[in-house]
Protein backbone atom coordinates (compact mmCIF):
# COMPACT_ATOMS: atom_id res chain seq x y z
CA UNK A 1 0.00 0.00 0.00
CA UNK A 2 2.71 2.38 0.67
CA UNK A 3 4.49 1.16 -2.53
CA UNK A 4 1.33 2.22 -4.21
CA UNK A 5 0.85 5.49 -2.62
CA UNK A 6 4.79 6.18 -3.66
CA UNK A 7 4.09 5.24 -7.30
CA UNK A 8 1.07 7.51 -7.37
CA UNK A 9 2.87 10.75 -5.47
CA UNK A 10 6.53 10.78 -7.45
CA UNK A 11 4.78 10.11 -11.09
CA UNK A 12 2.71 13.32 -10.29
CA UNK A 13 5.45 15.63 -9.13
CA UNK A 14 7.70 14.46 -12.13
CA UNK A 15 4.76 15.38 -14.74
CA UNK A 16 4.25 18.38 -12.27
CA UNK A 17 7.99 19.69 -12.57
CA UNK A 18 8.00 18.95 -16.65
CA UNK A 19 4.99 21.03 -17.46
CA UNK A 20 4.57 23.73 -14.88
CA UNK A 21 5.86 26.39 -16.47
CA UNK A 22 4.25 25.21 -19.89
CA UNK A 23 0.19 27.36 -19.19
CA UNK A 24 -2.40 26.45 -21.41
CA UNK A 25 -4.02 23.92 -18.80
CA UNK A 26 -0.99 21.46 -19.31
CA UNK A 27 -1.32 20.48 -15.28
CA UNK A 28 -5.01 19.29 -15.92
CA UNK A 29 -3.34 15.84 -16.94
CA UNK A 30 -1.04 15.70 -13.70
CA UNK A 31 -2.28 12.65 -12.61
CA UNK A 32 -2.23 10.34 -15.82
CA UNK A 33 1.14 8.83 -15.22
CA UNK A 34 -0.24 7.81 -11.97
CA UNK A 35 -2.11 4.59 -12.72
CA UNK A 36 -1.14 1.15 -13.26
CA UNK A 37 -3.02 -1.13 -15.62
CA UNK A 38 -3.76 -4.32 -13.28
CA UNK A 39 -5.00 -6.76 -15.73
CA UNK A 40 -2.04 -6.25 -17.99
CA UNK A 41 0.53 -5.97 -15.93
CA UNK A 42 -0.53 -9.52 -14.14
CA UNK A 43 -0.68 -11.04 -17.72
CA UNK A 44 3.21 -9.50 -18.21
CA UNK A 45 4.27 -11.15 -15.02
CA UNK A 46 2.09 -13.83 -16.15
CA UNK A 47 4.01 -14.33 -19.12
CA UNK A 48 7.57 -13.77 -18.28
CA UNK A 49 8.38 -15.02 -15.23
CA UNK A 50 6.98 -18.80 -14.46
CA UNK A 51 9.35 -19.39 -11.59
CA UNK A 52 9.13 -15.81 -9.87
CA UNK A 53 7.90 -16.18 -6.06
CA UNK A 54 4.12 -16.21 -5.31
CA UNK A 55 5.18 -12.98 -3.04
CA UNK A 56 6.09 -11.37 -5.78
CA UNK A 57 2.87 -11.64 -7.42
CA UNK A 58 0.86 -11.07 -4.39
CA UNK A 59 2.99 -7.58 -4.17
CA UNK A 60 1.83 -6.69 -7.67
CA UNK A 61 -1.12 -7.39 -7.39
CA UNK A 62 -1.96 -5.42 -4.23
CA UNK A 63 -0.14 -2.73 -5.20
CA UNK A 64 -2.04 -2.57 -8.54
CA UNK A 65 -5.28 -2.86 -6.76
CA UNK A 66 -4.46 0.14 -4.53
CA UNK A 67 -3.12 1.81 -6.90
CA UNK A 68 -6.48 1.46 -9.00
CA UNK A 69 -8.52 2.59 -5.96
CA UNK A 70 -6.15 5.91 -5.56
CA UNK A 71 -6.87 6.66 -9.17
CA UNK A 72 -10.94 6.18 -8.86
CA UNK A 73 -10.37 8.77 -5.77
CA UNK A 74 -8.28 10.86 -7.87
CA UNK A 75 -11.36 10.97 -10.56
CA UNK A 76 -13.98 11.27 -8.47
CA UNK A 77 -12.44 14.61 -6.02
CA UNK A 78 -10.29 16.27 -9.12
CA UNK A 79 -12.00 15.46 -11.96
CA UNK A 80 -15.88 16.22 -11.46
CA UNK A 81 -16.39 19.52 -12.99
CA UNK A 82 -19.94 20.14 -11.91
CA UNK A 83 -21.38 17.66 -8.98
CA UNK A 84 -25.64 17.67 -8.71
CA UNK A 85 -26.58 16.41 -5.31
CA UNK A 86 -29.96 15.16 -5.32
CA UNK A 87 -28.87 12.21 -8.16
CA UNK A 88 -25.80 11.46 -6.07
CA UNK A 89 -28.04 11.13 -2.48
CA UNK A 90 -30.28 8.99 -4.95
CA UNK A 91 -27.73 6.70 -6.23
CA UNK A 92 -27.23 5.47 -2.12
CA UNK A 93 -30.79 4.16 -2.05
CA UNK A 94 -30.60 1.17 -5.63
CA UNK A 95 -26.77 0.71 -3.82
CA UNK A 96 -28.54 0.15 0.16
CA UNK A 97 -30.47 -2.42 -1.70
CA UNK A 98 -27.74 -3.82 -3.50
CA UNK A 99 -25.75 -4.52 -0.70
CA UNK A 100 -28.31 -6.13 1.74
CA UNK A 101 -28.92 -8.26 -0.95
CA UNK A 102 -25.39 -9.51 -1.43
CA UNK A 103 -25.07 -9.62 2.22
CA UNK A 104 -27.83 -12.06 2.30
CA UNK A 105 -25.61 -14.00 -0.34
CA UNK A 106 -28.48 -13.56 -3.58
CA UNK A 107 -26.76 -14.18 -6.71
CA UNK A 108 -29.93 -14.06 -8.86
CA UNK A 109 -28.91 -11.18 -11.81
CA UNK A 110 -32.23 -10.34 -12.47
CA UNK A 111 -32.69 -8.97 -8.54
CA UNK A 112 -28.65 -7.40 -8.63
CA UNK A 113 -28.48 -5.95 -12.44
CA UNK A 114 -31.08 -3.52 -12.21
CA UNK A 115 -30.21 -2.09 -8.63
CA UNK A 116 -26.41 -2.19 -10.00
CA UNK A 117 -27.32 0.01 -13.13
CA UNK A 118 -29.69 2.25 -11.13
CA UNK A 119 -26.58 3.29 -9.47
CA UNK A 120 -24.55 3.45 -12.12
CA UNK A 121 -26.73 6.07 -13.88
CA UNK A 122 -27.95 7.83 -10.65
CA UNK A 123 -23.63 8.30 -10.53
CA UNK A 124 -23.17 9.33 -13.89
CA UNK A 125 -26.00 12.00 -13.38
CA UNK A 126 -24.40 13.34 -10.17
CA UNK A 127 -21.20 14.46 -12.19
CA UNK A 128 -19.38 12.41 -10.63
CA UNK A 129 -17.25 9.35 -12.90
CA UNK A 130 -19.25 6.79 -12.95
CA UNK A 131 -16.08 3.96 -12.12
CA UNK A 132 -16.97 5.20 -8.56
CA UNK A 133 -19.96 2.96 -9.04
CA UNK A 134 -18.65 0.32 -10.01
CA UNK A 135 -16.37 0.69 -6.91
CA UNK A 136 -18.86 1.09 -4.30
CA UNK A 137 -20.96 -1.89 -5.79
CA UNK A 138 -17.90 -3.90 -5.27
CA UNK A 139 -17.11 -2.87 -1.76
CA UNK A 140 -20.78 -4.02 -0.69
CA UNK A 141 -20.40 -7.65 -1.88
CA UNK A 142 -19.15 -10.02 1.07
CA UNK A 143 -15.74 -11.62 0.69
CA UNK A 144 -16.19 -14.20 3.52
CA UNK A 145 -17.59 -17.58 3.08
CA UNK A 146 -21.26 -17.69 3.67
CA UNK A 147 -23.84 -20.35 5.46
CA UNK A 148 -25.80 -20.84 1.93
CA UNK A 149 -24.73 -22.64 -1.04
CA UNK A 150 -22.03 -24.70 0.44
CA UNK A 151 -20.31 -21.53 1.69
CA UNK A 152 -18.58 -20.21 -1.16
CA UNK A 153 -17.38 -17.20 -1.20
CA UNK A 154 -19.94 -14.47 -3.08
CA UNK A 155 -17.31 -12.08 -4.26
CA UNK A 156 -15.16 -15.35 -5.53
CA UNK A 157 -18.79 -16.41 -7.69
CA UNK A 158 -19.41 -12.62 -9.12
CA UNK A 159 -15.60 -12.69 -10.17
CA UNK A 160 -15.84 -16.25 -12.06
CA UNK A 161 -18.87 -14.72 -14.10
CA UNK A 162 -17.63 -11.30 -14.39
CA UNK A 163 -14.34 -12.16 -15.81
CA UNK A 164 -15.13 -13.26 -19.42
CA UNK A 165 -17.12 -10.24 -19.80
CA UNK A 166 -14.88 -8.14 -18.45
CA UNK A 167 -11.44 -9.06 -19.58
CA UNK A 168 -12.62 -10.39 -23.21
CA UNK A 169 -15.05 -7.72 -24.02
CA UNK A 170 -15.13 -4.28 -22.08
CA UNK A 171 -11.47 -4.26 -21.52
CA UNK A 172 -10.23 -4.66 -25.44
CA UNK A 173 -13.29 -2.80 -26.05
CA UNK A 174 -12.37 0.23 -24.20
CA UNK A 175 -8.17 -0.04 -24.99
CA UNK A 176 -9.28 -0.29 -28.58
CA UNK A 177 -11.58 2.98 -28.25
CA UNK A 178 -9.19 5.05 -25.97
CA UNK A 179 -6.43 4.55 -27.79
CA UNK A 180 -7.32 4.98 -31.08
CA UNK A 181 -4.57 7.48 -32.49
CA UNK A 182 -3.29 9.02 -35.53
CA UNK A 183 0.39 8.33 -35.51
CA UNK A 184 0.95 10.18 -38.59
CA UNK A 185 -1.12 12.94 -37.57
CA UNK A 186 -1.23 16.72 -38.07
CA UNK A 187 1.44 17.10 -35.49
CA UNK A 188 3.46 13.62 -36.24
CA UNK A 189 4.98 11.45 -33.76
CA UNK A 190 8.25 13.39 -33.04
CA UNK A 191 6.31 16.22 -32.55
CA UNK A 192 3.70 14.85 -30.43
CA UNK A 193 6.36 13.29 -27.89
CA UNK A 194 8.46 16.70 -27.84
CA UNK A 195 5.54 18.16 -26.02
CA UNK A 196 5.79 18.61 -22.23
CA UNK A 197 2.62 17.35 -21.65
CA UNK A 198 4.20 14.38 -23.12
CA UNK A 199 7.46 13.71 -22.03
CA UNK A 200 6.21 14.70 -18.29
CA UNK A 201 3.71 11.42 -18.92
CA UNK A 202 6.63 8.88 -20.31
CA UNK A 203 9.12 10.41 -17.62
CA UNK A 204 6.37 9.73 -15.05
CA UNK A 205 5.69 6.36 -15.87
CA UNK A 206 9.05 4.69 -16.80
CA UNK A 207 11.34 7.06 -14.22
CA UNK A 208 8.55 8.33 -11.56
CA UNK A 209 6.54 4.47 -10.82
CA UNK A 210 10.00 3.02 -10.71
CA UNK A 211 11.64 5.75 -8.23
CA UNK A 212 8.37 6.23 -6.50
CA UNK A 213 7.43 2.30 -5.48
CA UNK A 214 11.08 1.06 -4.71
CA UNK A 215 11.55 4.39 -2.81
CA UNK A 216 8.47 3.92 -0.47
CA UNK A 217 9.19 0.29 0.12
CA UNK A 218 12.81 0.86 1.03
CA UNK A 219 11.45 3.92 3.39
CA UNK A 220 9.11 1.15 4.93
CA UNK A 221 11.47 -1.36 5.29
CA UNK A 222 14.11 0.60 7.08
CA UNK A 223 12.16 2.36 9.33
CA UNK A 224 9.57 0.05 10.23
CA UNK A 225 9.03 -3.47 11.58
CA UNK A 226 7.94 -4.42 8.16
CA UNK A 227 10.57 -6.50 5.46
CA UNK A 228 10.34 -8.22 2.47
CA UNK A 229 9.31 -11.31 2.47
CA UNK A 230 12.21 -13.84 2.43
CA UNK A 231 12.03 -15.07 -0.88
CA UNK A 232 12.15 -11.39 -2.43
CA UNK A 233 15.37 -9.11 -3.51
CA UNK A 234 15.47 -5.33 -3.97
CA UNK A 235 15.83 -6.26 -7.39
CA UNK A 236 12.28 -7.98 -7.37
CA UNK A 237 10.68 -4.28 -6.27
CA UNK A 238 12.92 -2.77 -8.75
CA UNK A 239 11.10 -4.56 -11.73
CA UNK A 240 8.02 -4.42 -10.15
CA UNK A 241 8.55 -0.74 -9.87
CA UNK A 242 8.87 -0.81 -13.33
CA UNK A 243 6.20 -3.09 -14.39
CA UNK A 244 4.08 -0.49 -12.38
CA UNK A 245 4.59 2.09 -15.08
CA UNK A 246 2.25 0.22 -17.71
CA UNK A 247 -0.39 2.62 -17.62
CA UNK A 248 -2.52 1.81 -20.61
CA UNK A 249 -6.38 1.81 -20.24
CA UNK A 250 -6.63 3.61 -16.64
CA UNK A 251 -3.71 6.35 -17.81
CA UNK A 252 -5.94 6.56 -20.89
CA UNK A 253 -9.15 7.12 -18.69
CA UNK A 254 -7.86 9.97 -16.70
CA UNK A 255 -6.37 11.40 -20.27
CA UNK A 256 -9.53 11.42 -21.63
CA UNK A 257 -11.14 13.51 -18.88
CA UNK A 258 -7.95 16.08 -17.99
CA UNK A 259 -7.55 16.88 -22.28
CA UNK A 260 -11.49 16.22 -23.41
CA UNK A 261 -12.11 15.95 -27.24
CA UNK A 262 -11.02 18.63 -29.57
CA UNK A 263 -7.86 19.36 -27.26
CA UNK A 264 -4.98 19.91 -29.61
CA UNK A 265 -2.89 17.57 -26.63
CA UNK A 266 -5.81 14.60 -27.04
CA UNK A 267 -3.90 12.94 -29.86
CA UNK A 268 -0.16 13.47 -27.23
CA UNK A 269 -1.83 11.73 -24.57
CA UNK A 270 -2.67 8.87 -26.10
CA UNK A 271 0.99 8.65 -28.02
CA UNK A 272 2.59 9.50 -24.65
CA UNK A 273 1.12 6.68 -22.68
CA UNK A 274 1.22 3.89 -25.59
CA UNK A 275 5.27 5.31 -25.67
CA UNK A 276 5.34 5.06 -21.92
CA UNK A 277 3.68 1.83 -21.23
CA UNK A 278 5.17 -0.07 -23.86
CA UNK A 279 8.90 1.22 -22.72
CA UNK A 280 8.42 0.39 -19.51
CA UNK A 281 7.10 -3.01 -19.97
CA UNK A 282 10.22 -3.58 -22.46
CA UNK A 283 12.16 -2.58 -19.38
CA UNK A 284 10.14 -4.32 -16.64
CA UNK A 285 10.50 -7.85 -18.68
CA UNK A 286 14.30 -8.10 -19.17
CA UNK A 287 14.70 -7.36 -15.45
CA UNK A 288 12.02 -9.67 -15.08
CA UNK A 289 13.36 -12.43 -17.56
CA UNK A 290 16.65 -12.83 -15.46
CA UNK A 291 15.24 -12.44 -12.45
CA UNK A 292 13.30 -15.83 -13.52
CA UNK A 293 16.15 -17.12 -14.28
CA UNK A 294 17.86 -17.09 -11.25
CA UNK A 295 14.79 -18.36 -9.49
CA UNK A 296 14.41 -20.72 -11.58
CA UNK A 297 18.12 -22.14 -10.76
CA UNK A 298 17.29 -21.83 -7.30
CA UNK A 299 14.83 -23.96 -7.88
CA UNK A 300 16.60 -26.42 -9.76
CA UNK A 301 18.96 -26.77 -6.97
CA UNK A 302 16.83 -27.44 -4.42
CA UNK A 303 14.99 -30.30 -6.32
CA UNK A 304 18.31 -32.11 -7.83
CA UNK A 305 18.24 -35.67 -7.08
CA UNK A 306 21.02 -37.19 -7.86
CA UNK A 307 20.81 -40.42 -6.43
CA UNK A 308 17.06 -40.96 -8.03
CA UNK A 309 15.91 -41.81 -4.50
CA UNK A 310 12.96 -39.25 -4.65
CA UNK A 311 15.08 -37.44 -1.60
CA UNK A 312 16.71 -33.81 -3.01
CA UNK A 313 21.03 -33.27 -2.53
CA UNK A 314 19.56 -30.14 -0.23
CA UNK A 315 17.71 -31.35 2.82
CA UNK A 316 15.11 -29.16 4.28
CA UNK A 317 14.01 -29.25 7.78
CA UNK A 318 10.48 -28.82 8.65
CA UNK A 319 10.81 -24.86 8.72
CA UNK A 320 12.28 -24.72 5.20
CA UNK A 321 15.82 -24.03 5.57
CA UNK A 322 18.22 -25.77 3.40
CA UNK A 323 21.20 -28.03 4.82
CA UNK A 324 23.78 -31.21 3.48
CA UNK A 325 21.70 -34.04 3.09
CA UNK A 326 22.14 -36.61 5.52
CA UNK A 327 22.86 -40.43 5.51
CA UNK A 328 19.80 -42.16 3.14
CA UNK A 329 18.51 -38.14 2.94
CA UNK A 330 17.82 -38.05 6.20
CA UNK A 331 17.55 -35.23 9.28
CA UNK A 332 21.56 -34.48 9.24
CA UNK A 333 21.04 -34.54 13.50
CA UNK A 334 19.92 -38.34 13.07
CA UNK A 335 21.69 -40.98 13.63
CA UNK A 336 21.94 -43.30 10.50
Amino acid sequence: MAAAVGGVAVPALIYTGFTLHTGQGALRGWAIPTATDIAFALAVLAVIGRHLPTALRTFLLTLAVVDDLLAIVIIAVFYTAHLWVLPLLGSLVPLAVFGVLAQRRVRSWWALMPLATATWVLVHASGVHATVAGVLLAFTVPVAPGHQAGGRRLAEHFEHRFRPVSAGLAVPVFALVSAGVDIGGPDGLGESLSDPVAIGIVAGLVIGKTIGITAATWLVARFTHASLDEGLGWADVIALGMLGGLGFTVSLLIGALAFGTGDPREDHVKIAVLTGSLIAVLLAGVVLRLRDRVYRRIHQAETLDTEHDGVPDVYQDPQGRPGPRGPHGSDPGERP
